[in-house]
């Protein structure tokens, strides 16, 4: 990071100030949250940050999409006129309807000025040449990160309409030292790489940064990308089309999330009553971006679940607010087998530590009395006791959850591949 890192209280001083600017600027036009805030007794300036969480309402996303519904195409949650707006991005709409989110030229700026800090973590800095691994259409997934790289000063080469083939060419042929996509693209990369003997060991990559996904913070999801990778590091990131990049890899601490606390007013609630979780304890981040004026959010319950260190100060120098294992999971992704709390992420945990796992795919069936787990593996082509690959991999998970979940292989080039969000987990009623 540039400079020395503010302290916890020069943060929370301007976390205040920006609070009431953000209120002082959306109540007057801004429909959705005049109205809510009318309606909760909070439209006045706040004194403290205790006040804030006191008489401010949480905003919920099913709040977002009923509004969007009733006021098509964009709802009302917008602080200025139409033609102030620049952009427009979606969710991904994976497990519900999408929103769609606009963006000012200020807003888009401020999404930038993250990026910015999010590269300074990295090591990523000007010369240096950035892929673009996906696809570029609504979801707002890199478009924010390849701006800013070119804003300071970087080589942006984008790999939408690309094969996945032509990308590893493009890598290796235009000498690129960054790599931005998802934890799972960058092992698919790497496995075709292998299949078509191309040697990465000639690639210059070495960051890779990764976004979409809880892999980035998962140990050994990590250490297989950078095996597979010589001589590149892997960093995390997470960000929300509704919010925008809020977290940064820790550079000291590989598998820890910074939240930027300058861009954010944080906090960590027990899911059910809403009510603020100690460090150390797992909770629900709920964010309020100070400086996306356009299409504000205050105290949007995000549904990831996170353990905040209680540790203020970290050994990279930051003060920001420091998660350990990063995304732990969301609220309404973690499973209840046979009575056993189960989390999407522990399972990958385990599987990644398999260099013979190519990829998987779970089933999670609750349309009986007593919920089943079952997973699917794809061996690699060269594994040479794939039995004894299964029958391990049933033995650690039922030491890590004290429970038996079947494990099956299936033929190579059986399950789907994805540059996107992977959508390994279904949910059968």
């Amino acid at each position: 990071m540039h400079g020395p890192a503010p302290s916890h209280d020069a943060i929370a001083s301007d976390q205040l100030a920006k609070l009431n600017a953000l209120l002082t600027a959306i109540l007057p036009g801004n429909r959705f949250y005049a109205q809510k805030l009318e309606r909760a007794g909070a439209t006045r300036p706040v004194s403290s940050l205790e006040q804030f969480t006191r008489e401010v309402p949480f905003t919920l996303k099913q709040e977002l999409v009923v509004d969007q519904e009733a006021h098509p195409p964009y709802g009302t949650n917008l602080t200025y006129p139409l033609d102030r707006y620049t952009r427009c991005h979606q969710t991904s709409g994976t497990t519900r309807t999408p929103l769609r989110w606009l963006d000012t030229p200020e807003s888009w700026a401020w999404m930038l000025g993250n990026w910015e800090r999010i590269y300074a973590a990295a090591g990523v800095k000007r010369g240096d040449s950035l892929f673009f691994a996906f696809s570029f259409g609504p979801f707002i997934g890199f478009w924010t990160a390849f701006e800013a790289a070119a804003r300071i000063g970087c080589l942006c080469l984008t790999g939408g309409a690309m094969s996945t083939v032509g990308r590893l060419r493009a890598i290796l042929d235009q000498q690129a030292t960054v790599l931005c996509c998802t934890p799972t693209y960058a092992l698919h990369l790497a496995q075709v790489a292998t299949a078509e003997e191309i040697d990465l060991r000639a690639s210059r990559v070495r960051v890779i940064l990764v976004a979409g996904e809880a892999g980035g913070s998962i140990a050994s999801t990590r250490a297989r990308i950078e095996r597979l990778w010589p001589g590149a590091q892997v960093f995390d990131h997470h960000g929300m089309t509704e919010v925008g990049p809020a977290s940064y890899g820790c550079p000291a601490r590989p598998g820890v999330l910074h939240l930027l606390e300058t861009s954010f007013f944080v906090e960590v609630i027990e899911t059910t009553s809403g009510q603020p979780v100690p460090a150390g304890q797992v909770g629900e981040l709920v964010l309020t971006p100070l400086g996306r004026v356009g299409s504000p959010l205050l105290r949007y319950r995000t549904g990831d679940l996170v353990k905040v260190s209680p540790d203020r100060v970290c050994p990279c120098g930051s003060h920001d607010i420091a998660l350990e294992g990063g995304i732990l999971g969301r609220a309404d992704d973690m499973l209840l087998v046979r009575g056993v709390n189960i989390f999407p992420s522990a399972v990958e945990d385990i599987i990644r530590r398999h260099s013979g796992v190519v990829e998987y795919r779970a089933r999670y069936d609750v349309s009986r009395p007593l919920a089943e787990l079952t997973i699917q593996i794809e061996p690699a082509p060269d594994c040479a006791d794939v039995p004894a690959l299964v029958r391990s991999l049933e033995s650690e998970l039922e030491a890590r959850f004290n429970l038996r979940i079947p494990v099956a292989a299936v033929n190579p080039g059986t399950l789907p591949r994805f540059e996107m969000k992977a959508q390994r987990w279904i949910r059968v009623t």
